[in-house]
């Protein structure tokens, strides 16, 4: 079924802590949040592998994928919005870090994170994605990123092909600095807005997450943009129009440099 086109998009953020290895408590936690919102977003954002934590520790995990995607669809179904966020999937023997993207209709698209942590081991227990995916919703055109990808600018450099970046993240404490900063810097080079969704809390190897979720407009101006340690659920309308206009006044775009990306 074909959408028709749209102007407005409302994206919500939901920023909280997460249960370690326990999938049924974090879906519970999200069914709970999203329900309080049905009926009044477009596009929901949770965190990377928001069902577990982020983790190498797949045994265990390895079913996570096929009862995510059926709990996504009814969530999808039941709240009226497309839901977005990654979890632990079995592939061609090995397992891959899969951004899902659902719809309210049931249709559903997949990203697998390209770029592996290396600094944790992620490239020892999971398998690169070697496809860039953007998907259509509601008129908009929307690229699926995972934490680390938010580093590497050639990666995300808009073809012209995308408006919004969204990247789910599990990104430490440590290092909310350059997430900030990439967020915004991501957003003002590709003329595109940006969304970024990370956990806060401990996980189960102690590692502390400060949150600092973010949706940021063309500019790098921050729509929104919480304090640290602070669970939160927000939604805010962003506007295919005033993208346009401002990518038709100031056409940086037409001076990006040429070459081509091999994965």
């Amino acid at each position: 079924m074909k959408e028709s086109p749209a102007t407005d998009l409302r994206v919500t953020l939901i920023q909280s802590d997460l249960r370690w290895h326990d999938p049924q408590s974090n879906k519970a936690m999200y069914a709970e949040k999203i329900a309080a919102i049905a009926g009044e977003t477009d596009v929901i954002v949770l965190p990377e592998m928001f069902t577990s934590g982020f983790t190498t520790e797949i045994d265990g995990l390895d079913a996570l994928g096929a009862p995510t995607t059926e709990w996504m669809k009814a969530q999808a179904k039941l709240s009226g919005a497309a839901i977005t966020g990654s979890t632990v999937f079995e592939v061609n023997g090995g397992h891959a870090n899969r951004m899902l993207f659902v719809t309210p209709t049931g249709d559903v698209q997949h990203y697998d994170k390209t770029h592996l942590f290396r600094m944790a081991g992620e490239h020892e227990r999971y398998v690169a994605g070697n496809t860039r995916v953007v998907v259509h919703y509601h008129g908009w055109n929307i690229l699926l990123t995972v934490c680390y990808d938010l580093r590497f600018p050639v990666f995300c450099r808009n073809k012209q092909d995308y408006d919004l970046l969204l990247c789910v993240a599990n990104w430490p404490a440590a290092r909310r600095a350059p997430w900030r900063t990439l967020l915004q810097a991501r957003a003002i080079e590709n003329l595109a807005y940006t969304a970024g969704v990370n956990r806060i809390g401990l996980d189960g190897k102690g590692l502390e997450y400060s949150g600092d979720s973010m949706l940021v407009d063309f500019k790098g101006d921050a729509l929104i943009d919480h304090p640290r340690d602070t669970e939160f659920t927000e939604t805010h309308t962003i506007s295919l129009a005033k993208l346009a206009n401002f990518r038709d006044k100031f056409q940086a775009w037409r001076d990006a440099d040429r070459f081509e990306m091999q994965l």
